[in-house]
């Protein structure tokens, strides 16, 4: 009887498994998702197969991509804490090739939590991609950050609603590129046109 009611047990969690995870991380949940539709907690955790606006691709496309003509543009969006005016970097970071650093831009609260909306977060992902495809909202931007990582699906998203055309989202990023064997080298982060704005901290 115990038997039975054990394997009566594990049916039920089985049938109410796959609805809990669906509630958890439902795109309108609010406990993790914005009024305007922008993952805001739990950055690190499965990320659903496509996002908005643009191809999700993997590493054989991102080869290709970079290998066309003209070669896509990578934007690298993984988070780097910004401090008294200026990143924070204790550890040099490694990315794809040429890649440009676009720290904090995936985060998606830039709007309204007063610490990033201080500064114009998104400003600075729209200008600086505007400026590398030289203002061609049809130019191939290819956006990463690692497996498992929201931060490059909002980014897309935010790409997308400004109006750039080519999006290509590299899901599960660096560490793909990475177990494929494929180079990485160290990149800098673009300093934002806010950089240095604050006060140093006195004491």
């Amino acid at each position: 009887m115990k038997v039975a009611h054990r394997y009566l047990a594990a049916l039920l969690l089985a049938a109410l498994w796959p609805a809990s995870v669906h509630a958890a991380t439902a795109l309108d949940d609010p406990r993790l998702f914005s009024e305007r539709g922008y993952r805001i907690d739990r950055y690190r955790s499965p990320t659903p197969a496509s996002a908005p606006g643009a191809i999700t691709v993997d590493t054989a496309q991102v080869e290709a991509l970079l290998n066309a003509q003209p070669p896509v543009l990578v934007v690298d969006v993984i988070n780097l804490t910004f401090l008294h005016g200026r990143f924070l970097q204790t550890n040099p970071h490694r990315s794809l090739p040429g890649a440009l650093w676009l720290p904090n831009t995936g985060l998606g609260h830039l709007d309204d939590d007063w610490y990033y909306s201080r500064h114009d977060w998104v400003g600075y992902l729209l200008g600086e991609i505007s400026a590398a495809s030289g203002g061609d909202m049809s130019y191939p931007v290819l956006v990463l950050c690692r497996a498992d990582c929201w931060l490059s699906w909002n980014a897309v998203k935010r790409l997308a609603e400004a109006g750039f055309q080519r999006l290509y989202w590299y899901r599960d990023g660096i560490d793909s590129w990475e177990a494929a064997g494929k180079s990485l080298e160290i990149v800098s982060p673009r300093p934002p046109p806010f950089a240095d704005l604050d006060p140093p901290e006195t004491h």
